[in-house]
């Protein structure tokens, strides 16, 4: 059954003319007519008893015209409620996070946004393993790098973000430092898994030309914060995103290295399975994310 049909209905009996209701909808009397005749066989009745001059109801048609009108406003209630959710910044919002950046930047963060709106309830989940956001009750994801998806919405976080090698100062004083990527081989590296894959093919730029080497270590993990913290503890190099390890930088627990060379690309992007379902709340947390990330960034 038809909602427009329905519609035609009802304003045909209100209006107590075919040709009237076709108006207000901007429609050719002979689609009305069609509509009512459509209606008609779906019920297995007739609803308007018609003349070339005149219309009115039947029997019934008086009867299911309250059923209608009933259907009609249940149905404009929904939209209008759909609505105002959709204008709210309120309601269950799930987002997941990855590791480091989530435990150490994104909650505090999440918590300052969480009060400025109380009506949002949020769900995190935290955990360096892709996100399947077509699969899993997930809203949002956080992420790094360009997602493979191209049917995903990418918003950007921090699109020029890199990742720096860094170590802490214990170690390169037991164990020097690398004056160029090839003498990674030589030294600890502290390697990151994601899915099953370690990340032990490390690229560096230099004059735009990329340079990678293999690196290897004793120490692997599929959890960013671990990795971090294995670079505080003096147990090898890591290769990290800037955002990551930048409060550690300014502190004095970790020092860059190879300076000369420019590390891989790490863009930050708010990950959303459908420009559709980007509602005044996700607008508002992106806007707040990129407002602390740039501040961040600054010093500030």
């Amino acid at each position: 059954m038809r909602l427009n049909d329905l519609a035609i209905f009802v304003l045909a009996a209100d209006s107590g003319s075919l040709s009237a209701a076709a108006r207000e909808l901007d429609l050719t009397p002979a689609v009305a007519s069609a509509a009512i005749k459509r209606l008609e066989d779906e019920l297995g009745t007739r609803l308007l008893a018609r003349s070339t001059r005149s219309l009115r109801l039947t029997r019934h048609g008086e009867h299911y015209l309250t059923h209608a009108r009933a259907a009609l406003e249940s149905l404009q209630a929904g939209r209008d409620t759909l609505a105002r959710e959709q204008q709210q910044i309120g309601g269950p919002l799930t987002l997941a996070i990855p590791s480091d950046l989530g435990r150490n930047l994104l909650v505090p963060w999440l918590d300052t946004f969480m009060q400025q709106y109380p009506e949002l309830s949020l769900r995190v989940r935290i955990s360096d393993h892709l996100t399947d956001l077509f699969k899993q009750p997930v809203d949002l994801a956080v992420r790094y790098g360009q997602p493979e998806d191209s049917s995903l919405v990418a918003l950007p976080l921090a699109a020029d973000n890199r990742r720096v090698l860094v170590a802490a100062p214990d170690y390169l004083r037991h164990h020097g430092r690398p004056a160029n990527p090839d003498a990674l081989r030589r030294h600890h590296c502290l390697r990151y898994m994601l899915n099953e894959t370690t990340h032990d093919q490390w690229t560096f730029w230099r004059e735009d030309q990329p340079t990678t080497v293999p690196v290897s270590g004793d120490r692997a993990a599929d959890d960013g914060n671990l990795v971090r913290h294995w670079a505080l503890a003096g147990f090898g190099l890591a290769y990290k995103s800037r955002l990551d390890v930048l409060a550690d930088l300014r502190a004095g627990h970790l020092q860059t290295v190879l300076d000369d060379w420019q590390g891989e690309a790490a863009p930050l992007y708010l990950l959303c399975p459908h420009r559709k379902m980007l509602s005044p709340a996700i607008d508002r947390l992106r806007r707040f994310l990129q407002q602390r990330i740039a501040d961040y960034l600054a010093g500030e």
